[in-house]
């Protein structure tokens, strides 16, 4: 298992989503990708496109300054 860390601090939407799908594609299953975001869309942008993954998906930091979600590839995405 490995982890990546994606920033995506000063993208607004929709680019934190798109990147994070873009980054998802050549990981492996149980692979951890942490994404830094500072657009506050991204809380509904990037759970709703781990849903449609079936990655799992958690906020690890919200604050003012910045949003950082944890994802886990999944076995079947």
């Amino acid at each position: 298992m490995t982890r990546t860390m994606l920033d995506l601090t000063g993208l607004k939407c929709p680019l934190p989503a798109l990147k994070t799908r873009k980054a998802l594609k050549p990981l492996q299953p149980g692979d951890q990708l942490e994404v830094h975001c500072t657009d506050p869309l991204s809380v509904i942008d990037i759970p709703n496109l781990i849903r449609e993954t079936g990655d799992k998906v958690e906020i690890t930091e919200r604050n003012e300054a910045r949003i950082v979600f944890l994802v886990e590839k999944g076995a079947g995405s």
